[in-house]
């Protein structure tokens, strides 16, 4: 959703009027939405596929209706819930990406319908940046923007897109990265940054996802370096995390590697940088560490500053959608990899996922 410029009278039109009218008056602006509590809270999770009819019908047993309605209740509580959309929301039509052998290279195709479930189950946008959102080619992104569009989620992806909307009396926007064609591109920092920095001028949070990185079994590891990953460059994702946050971004979410990766506060802001698999039906594997996520619950004070948060462990037991997991394997595979990778870091997890700001050595 691109920015609108403000319409201004030109200073001649406006002598005019005042002659045809007597006075001109500016119209009262419209009041921003009342704030109901202090900062803003948000709930985000990574890959979200609720079934695919293509190239074979892969859809749940009750078409989905009750895929997410174990955690519902947590992500229909913020002020803004977020997830990564793989694949399409499109009725009907052929693929445009080809696939040679459908046991490794995969479609994903899910009804428009389905956009509504999203809806009843919290979510408030999504990312349509990643190398599953163009499987369709642009018609079906194009539809799948259509169908979110009718069940009002906001959306970003598609190259050049934004989503800018009100959430608690803030002005808030997205804008959703991927090393991928037709997408806001992750390997263009320069766009990126001057992209993030114009968003940032205009609104009070900022919100940046990006799909990127390698895949898989081992892919948990942050490697700090540029990926490579089956001939494709992937990004080098603490690099471009820590750079929009230099430009003005608040909160940066990661997805891509399917696997979770460790958290960071880089300038009191928040980065996660992959949140795994969350609810994908038959067509992802969910084997091993793939089949755990995190919901991710953070609040931001007014200057977009991480103030707490908390990991809801959740993990994919099919054919049910995702359940909380009372043995809270996502907060423990989170913290193992965060103290790993930051040592020296900031961000504090606690058992129970309690997320906080480390005491600081004087």
């Amino acid at each position: 959703m691109q920015h609108c410029a403000r319409l201004r009278l030109v200073a001649p039109l406006c002598a005019l009027l005042s002659l045809l009218a007597g006075c001109v008056t500016k119209p009262p602006a419209t009041p921003a939405p009342p704030r109901t509590h202090p900062g803003l809270t948000i709930a985000a999770v990574g890959d979200v596929m609720l079934g695919t009819d293509y190239p074979q019908n892969i859809l749940p047993d009750d078409d989905g209706v009750g895929f997410l309605a174990a955690v519902t209740p947590i992500l229909s509580a913020p002020d803004v819930t977020f997830g990564n959309l793989e694949g399409v929301l499109q009725d009907g039509g052929e693929p445009v990406k080809q696939c040679k052998d459908t046991r490794v290279c995969f479609l994903f195709r899910s009804p428009t319908r389905y956009a509504n479930y999203l809806k009843l189950a919290g979510f408030d946008v999504m990312s349509l940046a990643n190398n599953h959102a163009r499987d369709f080619g642009e018609d079906g992104r194009s539809s799948t923007m259509a169908a979110l569009d009718a069940a009002g989620i906001r959306h970003s992806g598609r190259e050049g897109t934004t989503a800018s909307w009100m959430a608690n009396g803030r002005r808030v926007a997205l804008v959703a990265f991927a090393p991928n064609v037709g997408s806001n591109d992750l390997n263009e920092m320069e766009i990126a940054r001057g992209l993030v920095a114009g968003l940032a001028a205009s609104h009070d949070v900022v919100i940046v996802s990006f799909h990127g990185g390698a895949e898989g079994n081992g892919a948990e590891i942050l490697p700090f370096a540029r990926e490579i990953f089956v001939g494709e460059d992937r990004g080098d994702v603490v690099a471009f995390a820590h750079a929009m946050i230099d430009a003005g971004a608040d909160l940066v979410l990661g997805s891509g590697p399917h696997v979770v990766r460790p958290m960071e506060l880089y300038r009191d802001r928040l980065i996660a940088y992959s949140l795994g698999n969350f609810a994908t039906y038959y067509g992802i594997s969910v084997e091993g560490l793939r089949g755990i996520a995190p919901i991710l619950r953070c609040e931001l004070d007014d200057s977009g500053r991480f103030v707490s948060g908390r990991i809801e462990a959740t993990t994919q037991l099919r054919p049910a959608g995702p359940s909380l997991d009372p043995a809270g394997l996502a907060i423990t595979v989170i913290r193992t990899l965060t103290l790993a990778a930051f040592p020296d870091g900031t961000l504090s997890i606690a058992d129970d996922g309690s997320l906080g700001v480390a005491n600081r050595a004087p």
